[in-house]
């Protein structure tokens, strides 16, 4: 079902499972791999882009099942059922996450629309092998979304964005005339309270202007939404947060552990998110 709509990395001709070996094969002979944990190997090359490490990954996995960001996926199956239904997509609709982590949130989505099938995207083999368990409608495959999407034109009803790199040229490409790409970018208040007393990395001031920069010309915004709640966390849950995003990159370990250990228990913390709906022109 969703091996139909990929698309040979190399030339871009159609994929089919291979008779011979546990691969997909284009008709010019171009295989690429399944992995054990499966998910399917799309990339070519070396990948310039450097995905989460597996410390992440967990971490990230921790945090989400422990339904502190359930604000997320619940916004994502309410704007996708409401705003981005499947109906007249055909049989078995495609729902993409370009930069899908765990798959947590695509699985929440599939969850809301019955009808469908979905693919996780990544650049982070350890978040794959997640992603590939994460729902029984769902695959994943290993790629780069600053790159051509492995996708056939016009193939996916659904495409979600979460916290994740805008191919605005690819996503238009591939996304049906009639379909949604839902976004979801952090506001000024997410973890502010973490902020100036971790050395955390700020949110953009000029993020939404950003996201609309990276979208223009392809898609206009049709409904958008900020989703807010207050998280109580005890400091292990703290260190989790910090090590599943971007600021895990950039900040000392030991001083961070320092300052944690010094905040107040339970941390109260900021989770606020824009959801925006966008369709393709």
């Amino acid at each position: 079902m969703v091996v139909a709509r990929l698309r040979c990395p190399v030339c871009a001709g159609p994929l089919a499972a291979a008779t011979d070996t546990r691969a997909l094969r284009c008709p010019r002979r171009h295989s690429f791999d399944l992995a054990r944990q499966g998910y399917v190997n799309l990339l070519t090359g070396r990948s310039p882009h450097v995905g989460d490490t597996a410390e992440m990954v967990a971490a990230r996995a921790d945090f989400l099942a422990a339904g502190h960001y359930h604000l997320i996926s619940s916004a994502l199956a309410e704007a996708a059922a409401t705003h981005a239904g499947t109906a007249g997509f055909g049989a078995y609709p495609l729902v993409v996450d370009a930069g899908a982590g765990t798959g947590r949130h695509l699985a929440a989505v599939l969850a809301a629309l019955p009808d469908a099938v979905g693919l996780a995207l990544d650049v982070a083999k350890p978040a794959l092998r997640r992603a590939a368990r994460a729902h029984p409608r769902a695959a994943a495959a290993l790629a780069d979304t600053w790159r051509p999407l492995p996708l056939a034109d016009r193939s996916v009803a659904v495409l979600l964005n979460v916290f994740a790199p805008r191919n605005g040229d690819e996503f238009h490409r591939v996304l049906h005339p009639a379909g949604a790409l839902l976004v979801v970018t952090p506001t000024d208040a997410h973890l502010a309270e973490l902020v100036e007393v971790l050395g955390l990395l700020r949110v953009d001031p000029a993020k939404a202007d950003r996201v609309a920069d990276s979208l223009a010309g392809r898609f206009t915004p049709e409904h958008a939404t900020v989703h807010t709640a207050r998280l109580a966390l005890d400091r292990a849950e703290v260190t989790t947060l910090v090590g599943m995003g971007p600021s895990a990159w950039h900040t000392d370990p030991h001083r961070l552990a320092a300052a944690i250990d010094a905040l107040p228990a339970p941390v109260t913390v900021t989770a606020s998110v824009r959801l925006t709906v966008w369709r393709p022109r």
